[in-house]
């Protein structure tokens, strides 16, 4: 994986970018748990200040310094993005590796319930549970829901990969050295779709953190807890910007945008490197 790193940062430029986007986000998000103040807390500040020396993204209607807000906002929605991605993952990757090599039987059941998660209309049912466990909707709970319905697209693309696998001559060898399954899959195997899962890691992030987005600002999320969907959510039912309080929702939406286009550009970037014709090209051959 750490050629992988280094041959994206010499000859992809978009991958590049992405990392220091994301860099940034990362560190800002950091930054939170040096705050001064926790950033839940209400008419801590002289409301309605905009951006200056003392609050670098001024303060919003609630008496809160913004710019440690979007840093705790950031940093939860950054953890909710990596948990569901994690969680889906290994999903994925078990479902996707046990279905292309094992086949038969198995390969069926896994895929017709794969095809089930699909149909699934998961908006809905992320209100359903909103509606049923408000009371116990914390970010956690709500990680698990998402991805609970994260890994079935990316099982099936992992699932085409270890079908090719199964036949290689290496898997050969590795039966008839006695390996076990559970030893062929982790150890043969995972290694050959780790470029897919870092891409489709970053593909996962991206939809879980624009799930959480959508749901918290309309309000079916703990809108106490900040995140970024939470703060839009807050700015919304004080009509920033129809009282003049642009920076409330102009500074989180520049911030989201540099996120998602950071997310974006890792995954495109990863997805590139994995088709060798293009990978090929990128670096002059």
């Amino acid at each position: 994986m750490f050629a992988v790193f280094r041959d994206l940062i010499r000859y992809n430029a978009e991958f590049t970018i992405g990392l220091i986007l994301v860099g940034i986000m990362v560190v800002f998000a950091s930054l939170s748990f040096f705050a001064p103040m926790d950033p839940s807390l209400i008419y801590m500040t002289i409301p309605d200040q905009p951006p200056s020396a003392q609050y670098w993204f001024g303060t919003n209607s609630r008496g809160q310094d913004l710019f440690w807000q979007l840093s705790a906002a950031f940093k939860n929605s950054l953890i909710f993005g990596i948990t569901v991605a994690v969680l889906s993952r290994i999903i994925s990757i078990t479902v996707g590796l046990a279905a292309g090599y094992l086949g038969g039987w198995v390969d069926r059941v896994l895929m017709f319930i794969n095809d089930i998660f699909v149909s699934v209309p998961i908006f809905p049912i992320l209100v359903l549970f909103y509606f049923v466990l408000r009371n116990n909707m914390d970010s956690f709970t709500m990680a698990l829901i998402l991805a609970c319905f994260g890994w079935p697209f990316d099982a099936r693309l992992i699932r085409s990969v270890a079908l090719g696998l199964k036949h290689r001559e290496f898997t050969r060898h590795a039966v008839f050295a006695g390996m076990s399954t559970r030893k062929v899959l982790l150890e043969e195997h995972l290694p050959y779709v780790m470029p897919i899962v870092f891409s489709t890691f970053m593909n996962n992030m991206l939809w879980s953190i624009g799930m959480e987005v959508t749901l918290a600002v309309l309000g079916f999320t703990n809108i106490n807890n900040p995140t970024i969907g939470t703060v839009l959510y807050w700015a919304n039912s004080h009509s920033a910007m129809v009282v003049g309080v642009w920076w409330w929702i102009v500074i989180p939406v520049i911030l989201i945008v540099m996120t998602f286009l950071g997310l974006f550009l890792l995954a495109v970037s990863m997805n590139e490197y994995i088709d060798p014709r293009s990978r090929l090209r990128r670096m002059g051959a």
